[in-house]
């Protein structure tokens, strides 16, 4: 069985109605980024960031996955499949994928500021004074900027191993998780699905790149439809 790695990117849930990291102006639902997505901005004004990620953990409970993502359950009946996410939701698990790499975290999960090991499901607010078993404050489970993205060497053995590789809505700009087509060693075949794809550098080395240049809803089936042709 072939292995297919999916890489995804904010385009991928846009169309569920997940916002898109950050708008034209640079602000992240009227923040600057580093107020709510740094440990800087988490020691500055903690309840202003726990704030934030209750909104969007409130948003999520009222999205549903788009048929983009129904789709991508499908392969796995006849591919090994992985999907690797730079997204925090939970879409991918939602529309019936069983195998789902989070590199930013996710954000119906907690962990302890003290102890990252210990790490909860939570679907609920998140507030000053929840802690975890050992007493220290919650945080959410989400990869911050100038913090290192574990789960990334994982993601790139898997990208590494690939024999078909699909990247759906990713501007392909946001480093780290732009390189890992870099790792693409014996992939035959990349599928590029975005309304406005960007060919970064590493893209530029394949030789079969199939660009579709169209949303995840209309592109991904599409891919799928070919992919179910090999």
């Amino acid at each position: 069985m072939d292995k297919l790695v999916i890489l995804t990117g904010a385009g991928m849930s846009a169309e569920s109605g997940i916002k898109t990291f950050r708008d034209d102006d640079g602000l992240w639902e009227g923040h600057d980024v580093m107020e709510v997505a740094s440990p800087q901005g988490w020691r500055k004004n903690p309840e202003l960031v726990l704030d934030f990620y209750n909104q969007r953990r409130r948003q999520l409970h009222e999205v549903e996955p788009n048929s983009g993502h129904e789709a991508l359950s499908a392969l796995e009946d006849i591919f090994n499949t992985t999907v690797v996410t730079q997204n925090v939701d939970d879409l991918h698990e939602r529309g019936g994928s069983s195998n789902v790499l989070h590199l930013h975290g996710e954000l119906f999960k907690v962990r302890s500021t003290q102890h990252p090991e210990l790490v909860y499901d939570w679907k609920e607010d998140l507030n000053i004074g929840d802690t975890c078993e050992k007493g220290h404050q919650l945080r959410p489970h989400i990869v911050w900027f100038g913090e290192a993205v574990p789960m990334l060497e994982e993601a790139a053995l898997e990208v590494l191993d690939a024999d078909i590789i699909m990247i759906i809505g990713s501007s392909m700009q946001v480093y780290p998780a732009a390189g890992l087509v870099g790792f693409a060693q014996k992939a035959r075949k990349i599928y590029y699905v975005d309304p406005n794809p960007s060919i970064n550098y590493e893209l530029s080395l394949i030789a079969d790149l199939k660009v579709i240049d169209a949303p995840a809803t209309q592109g991904v089936p599409a891919v799928v439809e070919d992919l179910m042709r090999v």
